[in-house]
């Protein structure tokens, strides 16, 4: 590849939203000229690409280069409370001539529910579970915008105090870290991006580096000092000074075994999940119940074993439908297939739409969710589809979407506005 098309690749993940545009469209018409490789598509599809405006290594336009050269036919943004990256993640997507989907992932108080004082599908607190707001209209970008500012300001208080509590952890090392100097220029937070557990343990992760290194000294710091427990598997990562991911695996390794050192209970930032289910059906937006299940060894690498809502999910279910959730997304990649069908079952009892992805915010994740590709999960190609038909239904009158009254009354079955939005989706290519 040539030095030029290596800049514009490097140029994805700039600063200023329309030089990381316009380089994208610089790499698109140079694979439409034969000057690069095209990528062969098969039938993948991704619904839960984290981005810059969360936490990822890609900007919107570099995840869409990214899912582009993994062949993918669709491509869904999935940031952590916050949509400030969808319009370019959709202009970047019409750049690469794909298919997008809209939508934010939020953490959304449970107290007001039989589910009270569970551990449901966050590993760090109780009553508090995450839910996925999916095929958000393109009309409702600013509304969702809105809604989210209030909160991300609760959450800054909140990241700032726990980064007290990690700098009193590492007082007797004499390492701080400074939230206005460390972290927030790791977010996109001045562009309404939010700032993350995961921001945090970056930071923390450069400092280390900074002050160790890469290699023996960092990982005998580690486990001397801190007393980490590192599996043989990161520790010859974080061994290897020439690993070009060597600060996203020490991050991994910080958040599954730091968060218990500093995590503070969630407040006020986590809305009830009344009022997102609110929200959701007032933008014409799908609420999705985001399933985890129990952890054995964590894909993500980032999770201890440990228990979630796998031992009452009958329960959870009742509750979610009584809320008025559409949907339960989940990820093939991180369950045992006695898990999913398992899953799958309750979601034809109950009615739910089931909508998948893989969750990307690694850049040692594959964009490509091969598990995906098991004749068992074909119904989740055709449900990204029905995403896809369900926003452009819904951005030219919200009556139009998929779980309206109105769609629902004229078609009451799920797999009957599968089947006509999937249609939609795919005729609008």
């Amino acid at each position: 590849m040539s030095d030029r098309y290596l800049r514009d690749i490097e140029l994805l993940n700039d600063n200023n939203v329309n030089v990381r545009l316009s380089s994208l469209k610089n790499l698109i018409d140079a694979v439409n000229m034969g000057e690069l490789p095209r990528p062969v598509k098969g039938n993948d599809v991704n619904n839960h690409i984290h981005t810059i405006y969360s936490f990822s290594p890609y900007s919107p336009s570099k995840a869409i280069w990214m899912a582009f050269n993994a062949g993918l036919t669709t491509v869904g943004i999935m940031d952590h409370d916050s949509i400030s990256g969808a319009e370019e993640f959709i202009e970047a997507g019409s750049i690469a001539g794909m298919a997008t989907t809209i939508g934010a992932e939020c953490r959304v108080d449970f107290s007001g529910t039989p589910l009270k004082g569970r551990r449901i599908n966050n590993p760090d607190q109780t009553s508090i579970a995450y839910m996925a707001i999916h095929g958000i209209p393109h009309t409702q970008i600013g509304v969702v915008k809105d809604f989210f500012a209030p909160f991300a300001r609760e959450r800054n208080k909140r990241n700032a105090l726990m980064l007290e509590r990690i700098n009193s952890y590492l007082r007797d090392f004499d390492i701080k870290l400074s939230f206005e100097e460390d972290i927030i220029p790791l977010s996109k937070s001045s562009e309404g991006g939010s700032i993350t557990e995961r921001h945090i343990l970056f930071g923390l992760s450069k400092k280390l580096i900074e002050l160790f290194g890469k290699g023996e000294r960092l990982t005998a710091f580690l486990k001397d000092k801190l007393k980490l427990e590192i599996s043989s598997k990161i520790l010859g990562l974080l061994t290897d000074g020439n690993n070009p991911y060597y600060d996203y695996d020490l991050l991994g390794l910080l958040k599954g075994e730091l968060v218990s050192h500093f995590y503070i209970d969630a407040a006020l930032e986590c809305p009830p999940v009344e009022e997102v289910i609110a929200l959701c059906n007032r933008i014409g937006a799908i609420a999705a119940y985001a399933y985890l299940g129990d952890v054995g060894d964590s894909v993500t690498g980032d999770k201890k074993s440990q228990r979630f809502e796998d031992e009452y999910l009958e329960l959870l279910f009742k509750v979610i439908k009584e809320l008025g959730f559409h949907a339960v997304t989940y990820m093939p990649s991180r369950n045992t297939i006695v898990q999913l069908k398992r899953l799958k079952k309750l979601c034809g009892e109950f009615g739910f739409f089931e909508i998948s992805g893989e969750d990307i915010n690694s850049p040692r994740q594959s964009f490509v969710c091969s598990a995906l590709r098991n004749e068992e999960f074909k119904n989740l190609i055709d449900s990204t589809w029905a995403l896809i038909g369900h926003e452009r239904a819904a951005a030219e009158a919200l009556e139009n979407g998929m779980f309206s009254a109105q769609t629902i009354e004229k078609y009451p079955k799920i797999n009957q506005r599968i089947e006509i939005y999937k249609n939609i989706g795919r005729g609008g290519l």
